[in-house]
Formats: C-alpha cells, structure tokens, sequence
C-alpha cells in the first residue's frame, strides 16, 4: 500500500510526528503487505499544487498507475490531495481512499473513498455538507488545529459512521485509532 501525505502549510516537525505515528500501523501488518509512506516535501503555497504533488507521486511509483494510493491530507494540503487524487484516478491511476484531516471548508467529491477528520464538532458537520462519502471522526472534547496532525494519538472523539449514525451508538476512539481502522480496510 502507498500512502501519500499532503501536508499543510505547517512546521516539518508536526508532519515527522504524524508520520511517525502511522508508522506504528507498519508493525501490525505483514512483511509482504508493508505501508510505502511518501511525503510530499513541498512547503507553502506548494501544498496546494495537484500539479506537483503529481509530479512527486509519478517519480516516487515511476508512474505505475496500477499501484493502490491513500492520500492522507492536512488542512490546506487536502486542496491539492483531492485534486491530485481526482487527476490520478481520471490517468486510470488507483486511488484506493482520500483521508481529509481538518480540511475545513473544502469540497470533497471523487469515485473513491473519503475520511475527514475534524478537530471539533463544528467543524465536523461543516464540512461533511461538502462532502465526506464514508465514515468521519471528530474530536470530543475539541482540539486545537494542529493537535490533529501533530498527535493524533492524543485526540479522543467520535467515530462516525453516516449509514448507522442515527441508529446506533457511536464509537468512542482517539484519532489515529480512528486511521488504523479505516486503513485497515484497505489493505
């Protein structure tokens, strides 16, 4: 499985502990069945660019569009991973699922898979009206922006599942419990 995360416009080191976190997922899966983390290395404006986070994606695969891709993204990054996602699905690349953390006000629509997770209620259901697809997570009690990419490990909250959200109990996990999970659907 190839994981690309589209960071935000945020400090290096909050990106290296997020990584550092999914890293642990590594561990539960099996030698032939290992996680491929590629982190887009632009800053800035950049973040935003499907251009080059394509351009990053097809030197990291050589182009093997066949390969199975997660974008996991953070805040102003999920700009560009939802547009780069979309562009690499229509060259009949494998886009397996989109995971959107704090994406707040960004539409998300694609024939594959979507995740967002929010830092609060607010923003949870903010969002999801412009689109979410699968199941969601939002922080309870709240967390501030960069806890969720920082250690999500420390975020507690809700699992959301949008088909049994009104007839069953929700799920109480912290966030990257919440990853895990939704990754190991995909694997």
């Amino acid at each position: 499985m190839n994981i690309i995360i589209c960071p935000g416009i945020n400090e290096i080191e909050l990106t290296n502990s997020f990584v550092k976190e999914l890293s642990n997922f590594d561990v539960e899966r099996s030698v032939d069945k290992s996680i491929n983390i590629l982190v887009f290395p632009e800053k800035g404006i950049l973040t935003l660019s499907a251009f080059h986070i394509l351009r990053f994606l097809g030197d990291r695969l050589g182009n093997k569009l066949e390969s199975p891709v997660i974008f996991i993204s953070f805040s102003a990054g999920v700009v560009g991973a939802i547009a780069a996602a979309t562009i690499w699905q229509l060259q009949r690349g494998n886009v397996t699922a989109l995971i959107a953390i704090d994406g707040w006000g960004v539409p998300l629509a694609g024939s594959f898979p979507i995740h967002r997770l929010s830092h609060d209620y607010f923003t949870h259901w903010t969002s999801v009206i412009l689109g979410s697809g699968g199941d969601n997570f939002y922080a309870d009690p709240p967390v501030d922006h960069l806890s969720m990419w920082r250690s999500p490990q420390k975020v507690q909250g809700y699992w959301i599942n949008p088909l049994t959200q009104f007839s069953q109990p929700q799920k109480y996990l912290n966030a990257s419990e919440f990853l895990h999970l939704v990754l190991k659907r995909y694997k």
